[in-house]
């Protein structure tokens, strides 16, 4: 039997990194000295890197038909959804609370296991793994137009952030419009805090895609975006605008304008920012036929910040009527939906073999969120409820 009493500390974190997380949620009990340890922010984030690599799972967020709510579930990787005992192999997870206005929350963003949701200038963070959630104090920038929501980790200072980016006008796209407000949450800080960050935002560009959450990683979040040149955003004539991608370093809090190879992606191309092995990468949806199927395409920047660097990775051959790309998986594999009468089927998809394996079947209206299931100790330390 252990003697916990002559076990040499420098040697117990080694130890308690190989343990799974719901023992060391019982471990906090031993003493006050490993309660410590374990709600340490060096302890929780060096958890955290292996919980990345022995992950196996994939968490699914959808709408549920009846009733029309959010769901969670948890999908191992080697399921087979024509297994018979595939069933075994779906979890479901709690959410411990419900929108006050719509049948669901906006899903603002997740990082590292940790979710952020959103309804009516409510603010939630939750981790599923340890079942905690915290209600964000309200920020203090409200009642001007629309603002786009944002989450990431920032790998700099180690510490998870929410992002308003507040609009001032409808008319971002000009070139004398106001640079929006900036207000950022951090939960190591526990409060919002308005920032310069507007004075940095480029004029004349406008984020694409309002509900999405974009892309994080490498301490930054990404949106696809439209730079309109000088013809501004409700002209007639779009010759001078371009798609780019704008990102937000959530380090030094600024914005910087990642430009995209010219004559690739035209406004006619729906652009999503995400992450492929690492890296900055876009899923490009376009249509082919006359409408008649949408094909979709991956691209890649090798390089970061360098142009000629954006590479087409792979196309994916099914009809993108009917599938959607959610993220990606290991071995170059995408996740995706295939939309059916009955609900959605999620599946990974083999761009080499193009061969499709069924992981799980969901009766939903839509399926809004699939990734990596990353077990994440970050809000052991806070009981539920309100961040006062």
């Amino acid at each position: 039997m252990l003697d916990l009493e002559y076990l040499p500390y420098d040697v117990l974190p080694d130890i308690l990194h190989g343990l799974p997380v719901k023992s060391l949620i019982r471990f906090r009990c031993v003493s006050k000295s490993w309660n410590s340890l374990i709600t340490s922010p060096v302890f929780i984030n060096s958890n955290l890197t292996r919980s990345h690599s022995d992950s196996n799972k994939i968490i699914v967020r959808y709408l549920d038909v009846k009733p029309q709510v959010e769901r969670y579930k948890l999908i191992h990787e080697d399921n087979d959804n024509n297994d018979s005992s595939s069933s075994e192999q779906i979890q479901d997870l709690k959410l411990p609370l419900r929108s006050r206005l719509l049948s669901h929350f906006q899903l603002v963003g997740s990082a590292n296991g940790l979710f952020c949701l959103y309804d009516e200038n409510r603010f939630i963070l939750w981790n599923p793994c340890i079942r905690k959630y915290i209600i964000l104090p309200n920020p203090s920038v409200t009642g001007l137009f629309p603002c786009y929501l944002a989450f990431g980790f920032d790998s700099k200072t180690i510490d998870y952030k929410v992002v308003k980016i507040a609009y001032q006008s409808v008319d971002i796209g000009y070139e004398g419009a106001k640079p929006p407000l900036v207000e950022v949450y951090s939960v190591s800080e526990g409060s919002w805090r308005v920032t310069s960050a507007g004075d940095s935002y480029p004029p004349r560009i406008a984020i694409r895609n309002w509900h999405p959450q974009g892309a994080n990683l490498n301490g930054a979040v990404y949106f696809a975006a439209i730079d309109w040149g000088d013809a501004g955003f409700v002209a007639s004539d779009w010759g001078d605008a371009s798609s780019i991608v704008l990102s937000f370093d959530l380090g030094d809090e600024v914005f910087r304008v990642i430009s995209l190879p010219n004559g690739k992606f035209g406004l006619d191309i729906h652009i999503l920012t995400s992450e492929f092995k690492g890296l900055l990468s876009l899923i490009c949806y376009e249509s082919r036929h006359m409408g008649e199927q949408y094909s979709c395409s991956i691209w890649v920047m090798k390089e970061y910040g360098i142009v000629d660097s954006w590479t087409k990775q792979f196309t994916i051959e099914l009809n993108m009527i009917h599938w959607e790309v959610l993220g990606f998986w290991k071995n170059d594999h995408v996740l995706v939906q295939k939309m059916q009468s009955d609900g959605l089927m999620i599946s990974l998809y083999d761009p080499e073999s193009r061969q499709v394996k069924n992981l799980g079947f969901c009766k939903s209206t839509c399926c809004s969120y699939a990734d990596e299931y990353v077990e994440n100790l970050v809000l052991l330390d806070k009981p539920n409820g309100v961040v006062s």
